[in-house]
């Protein structure tokens, strides 16, 4: 008998799924209204925003919604029509490419329309059956759903562990040799959710004695690490040694899109294979002409990256302080992680939101192992030290609402263990 291909769903939502009834508009899915920036409005309340990631401010920078209206009444949302191959491509998506692989000191740079996407489609395009993927095994899901679709060989090694890296890239040379294939590394230059920035140049180093190219996913590097900006690469000193960078445009350059940067035979050849790219519709010329000003303003505004900076410096350095762990993150991604259930997590982020007026993004399991709540902040150049102290006064005063139970009490009455069904 066939079963019913809805069956499934329906009495299993998922780990995170089977919170939505108590969760969904809240916890989940919350919308933030107003002028985006460190002050929003959730739910008729003003909020202190930690949970966006516009690191340099662009959002709403004068220049940028300027270059945005004015691309906007010139283009409309439609210019151009149709995929790039055919009816798309334009001027203006040229001097972009050619502006952001000189920022990244790449030959050459392709644009893509969505960061996730494009990832995705960039690792199908570059691997074939014969070859064999190595990867971090904390990268993010557009990496896994891109090494979902390979139909070789893949290899994980444990999060920045060199010692694992290396023994899988033994395993994946081997098995490379007797297929006839090559071996693509990937990882990325910052891990979203800890903040540790991959270990590129270690990585970089064994390619004396390895034959394998590498491919990094920059996004959260982009416009923040590097002396100009450059991202990870830059930062560590090997960005020669990076055959294909990635980054989007939904961090620092606050807006959609995003690039792949090499040499130019390799972009040449992903420009005609990569599927995600050939069959949709040409990134919109507001979105173009928008980067092209923001990318402008990441060259000739250093000033912009070093507030960042400061800002990071005095939020981690407060949270250390404070006795509060946030690993070993060594970027503006702040992971502040404290023990306790999803239930507890769920009651303390409201008590965060309600009583203290704090907004920011909460990861649990399965994101993150039982036991553990990540609390995230992402701290940008338009905060100032006052927002950053209002938090950490609020941090210390959630903290001794959870050591002492009184979350736990509070979950214990009013919220139903999914785990538990």
């Amino acid at each position: 008998m066939v079963k019913d291909l809805f069956e499934r769903i329906q009495d299993n939502k998922g780990p995170l799924g089977k919170w939505a009834s108590q969760a969904e508009g809240y916890f989940v899915f919350p919308k933030l209204e107003g002028k985006l920036g460190p002050r929003m409005n959730f739910q008729g309340k003003e909020v202190l925003n930690w949970s966006i990631n516009d690191y340099l401010g662009l959002a709403t920078h004068p220049e940028v919604l300027k270059a945005d209206a004015e691309a906007a009444a010139e283009f409309g949302a439609a210019y151009p029509m149709g995929a790039r191959m055919m009816s798309g491509h334009t001027d203006w998506h040229e001097q972009l490419e050619k502006e952001l692989a000189a920022f990244v000191n790449k030959e050459a740079a392709y644009l893509l329309n969505f960061g996730y996407q494009g990832m995705v489609s960039t690792i199908d395009a570059l691997v074939t059956k014969n070859d064999v993927i190595v990867y971090d095994v904390d990268s993010h899901a557009c990496i896994i759903d891109g090494v979902r679709l390979h139909m070789g060989k893949r290899f994980t090694y444990k999060h920045n562990d060199i010692e694992s890296f290396e023994k899988n890239l033994q395993r994946a040379t081997k098995m490379a040799e007797e297929q006839n294939g090559g071996i693509l590394v990937i990882t990325e230059g910052v891990f979203g959710m800890r903040g540790q920035q991959g270990k590129l140049k270690e990585i970089v180093a064994l390619k004396e004695k390895y034959n394998f190219r590498l491919l990094v996913d920059d996004a959260h590097g982009f416009g923040t690490l590097g002396k100009t900006g450059a991202g990870a690469g830059e930062e560590q000193g090997i960005q020669d040694g990076i055959d294909v960078y990635f980054s989007t445009f939904a961090k620092s350059m606050a807006s959609i899109g995003a690039f792949i940067a090499a040499d130019q035979d390799i972009i040449d050849y992903l420009k005609y294979n990569l599927r995600s790219q050939m069959f949709a519709k040409s990134l919109p010329m507001i979105l173009v002409k928008g980067a092209l000003k923001r990318l402008d303003l990441l060259r000739s505004n250093p000033g912009l990256k070093d507030k960042l900076w400061e800002n990071v410096d005095r939020l981690q350095g407060g949270l250390k302080e404070r006795g509060f762990n946030i690993g070993d993150t060594n970027t503006c991604v702040t992971p502040v992680y404290l023990e306790g259930s999803v239930p507890e997590a769920m009651i303390m982020v409201n008590d965060l939101r309600e009583n203290y007026g704090i907004f920011l993004s909460i990861v649990v399991y399965p994101v993150i192992p039982k036991g553990i709540i990540l609390l995230r902040v992402i701290p940008t150049a338009s905060h100032t030290f006052e927002d950053i102290d209002v938090t950490l006064s609020s941090f210390e005063a959630i903290r001794a609402k959870l050591v002492d139970g009184t979350y736990k009490k509070v979950a214990d009455a009013n919220l139903v263990d999914m785990d538990a069904k």
